[in-house]
């Protein structure tokens, strides 16, 4: 899909680009471009458009450079943000002179609410490539600080249950606390994900406010806002860092609860099998058939073998109990 805006005074227009005349023309949107459409960017802005396996790469060289007198950055989005498995893709910004070229393969709400906002008019004028290039980041920069406030309020949430949650059963609490580690390793994928996203940005802005040149002056506002989208990114980047130590301590913590309700378990069954050892020596000495057994012709002899058994489990558990073991 192909998308052209326009200049329409203070605002951008979307117009069909099958009648396209380039003298207006300030940003070409592609998103899973067609072979003709990418050649139609091409031949409009003399480019040759990175394919998908180049975006994708690593390297910085890769992703951040010039070429046909144009600068190509790429960043790395996310997709799916509303749920718990973000989707990485990669978004190269063209710039060549007064013209951006953006190319994507998914759908980022950033675009559409920027997109909206700009042909609605909201008394910032995009004047140039340049402008909507920064207007767009700093819209990512927003979407994932919401993102950022509600991964925030949601950790906060397993925090309290994880160390306020009321006692239940040994085993539906094991459940819970296991239930708990996947969240929490879902919330780690995620902060990961985000804190990726936010270093490319971090790069992208740096490479284009370092090719200042004097034939190529930055106006102060450009200026200005660049190094707020750099001082955003750098302080969301932190406050990531600062949840994912926090996603590492819960599961610790987590891990933790899961290790002392195991060995609960295990010290009822040790003691259990303390506390039956008595009895089990008793039967077993009254279940010898020897005929000079005193007891083996006592009427009450029966009777008196129950009830020793029976105090010999006693006086253990008792003992265990007054010593704080159980």
């Amino acid at each position: 899909m192909l998308r052209i805006y326009e200049r329409d005074t203070d605002r951008l227009a979307l117009r069909d680009h099958s009648n396209d005349t380039t003298d207006k023309a300030v940003w070409y949107d592609l998103l899973k471009p067609n072979a003709a459409e990418a050649a139609h960017v091409e031949a409009s802005l003399a480019i040759s458009l990175p394919t998908r396996d180049e975006m994708e790469e690593i390297e910085l060289s890769a992703r951040l450079y010039q070429e046909d007198g144009a600068e190509f950055m790429t960043m790395t989005g996310l997709t799916n943000l509303d749920g718990d498995e973000p989707v990485k893709t990669p978004i190269t910004f063209i710039l060549k002179g007064n013209e951006l070229v953006t190319l994507r393969y998914a759908e980022a709400k950033p675009f559409l609410m920027f997109a909206g906002r700009s042909m609605r008019g909201n008394g910032q004028s995009y004047t140039s490539g340049e402008d909507i290039m920064l207007g767009l980041i700093e819209a990512v920069i927003d979407r994932l600080a919401d993102v950022l406030e509600r991964m925030g309020n949601e950790i906060d949430a397993i925090s309290r249950e994880v160390f306020r949650g009321k006692k239940a059963k040994a085993n539906e609490k094991e459940r819970d606390l296991q239930a708990l580690i996947d969240q929490l390793g879902q919330k780690g994928d995620f902060l990961s994900s985000a804190r990726e996203s936010l270093v490319s940005i971090s790069r992208l802005v740096a490479y284009h406010a370092a090719l200042e040149t004097p034939s190529r002056k930055l106006t102060k506002e450009t200026r200005q806002m660049i190094k707020l989208l750099q001082r955003d990114a750098s302080s969301l980047g932190d406050h990531a860092a600062f949840l994912s130590g926090k996603i590492n301590f819960l599961l610790d913590a987590t891990l933790g609860l899961i290790n002392l309700e195991q060995n609960q378990i295990i010290k009822i069954f040790t003691v259990a099998s303390v506390v039956f050892l008595p009895p089990t020596l008793v039967a077993s000495v009254y279940g010898m058939n020897f005929e000079g057994m005193p007891e083996l012709r006592w009427q009450l002899g029966y009777p008196w073998a129950v009830v020793l058994m029976i105090l010999s489990a006693a006086l253990p558990f008792l003992y265990f109990k007054r010593r704080g073991w159980l």
